[in-house]
């Protein structure tokens, strides 16, 4: 997944969340603020990086009890609502990062910007003006924590620097274990799980299956093309304490 800020463009590049998820099917990549974070079935996915041109349903679950101390957010898309809870046990760093983005409603008004429906979906990073906001700095990477990148899990989208990580996020919608901490360095760093969707996996399933293209979003070092954006805005709408 930083292919789920141009601070954070992709080092979901692993296996080979950048928005560095890269093109054709790419890791999630981050963006481009400090250098960006944001797979088809038969090449392996592209990781959520942030910028990628910098190094270029089921049924909706009832909502499970929280986990004794685990905090949950409401996200409230254009598609539907989805509930995530968060581990700040396993990856206090990244929680405590993500939860001042959501008190600053900083995610307030923007998109989902890369879809891969057998990969993975990013956002958190560009406005509904294609324009990517403004992030404070980098956190780092939690991934060495036990969570694994399997289906309905949220993780931070970086850069190829493992502690690129700023406000873009992704939620895999698959099990990608190519995404999981494998050892030191920048290909077994990994991505760092933080979260889970506990209701509104449905509504991840639509997000994912949106039609997408190819579409330019604007960084503070320029133009950035995605190949995986969706044809009609997906906006999240708010994230919310719950």
């Amino acid at each position: 997944m930083r292919c789920l800020s141009c601070s954070a463009v992709v080092v979901l590049a692993l296996v080979s969340l950048t928005v560095n998820l890269q093109q054709a099917q790419a890791q999630p990549a981050g963006s481009s603020d400090s250098s960006a974070r944001s797979a088809s079935a038969s090449q392996p996915a592209k990781e959520p990086s942030m910028n990628q041109d910098k190094s270029k349903g089921a049924a909706s679950q009832p909502a499970s009890q929280p986990a004794q101390g685990h905090p949950r957010v409401v996200m409230e898309t254009s598609m539907g609502r989805v509930v995530i809870e968060l581990y700040e046990d396993k990856a206090p760093v990244t929680v405590e990062n993500f939860l001042k983005y959501v008190d600053d409603k900083f995610y307030n008004g923007t998109v989902f910007h890369r879809v891969i429906a057998t990969f993975m979906i990013q956002g958190g990073g560009f406005g509904t003006d294609k324009k990517e906001k403004k992030v404070r700095s980098p956190i780092e990477n939690e991934a060495k924590n036990g969570l694994k990148n399997s289906r309905g899990t949220l993780a931070m989208a970086r850069t190829n620097d493992p502690n690129s990580a700023t406000a873009q996020f992704f939620i895999n919608v698959k099990d990608n274990g190519f995404l999981d901490y494998s050892g030191a360095g920048p290909r077994g760093a990994g991505y760092a799980v933080f979260g889970k969707v506990v209701e509104g996996m449905d509504v991840v399933d639509k997000i994912k299956n949106t039609p997408t293209g190819a579409e330019t979003f604007v960084t503070p070092h320029g133009a950035m093309p995605f190949e995986d954006a969706p044809k009609q805005a997906v906006v999240i709408e708010s994230i919310q304490r719950q």
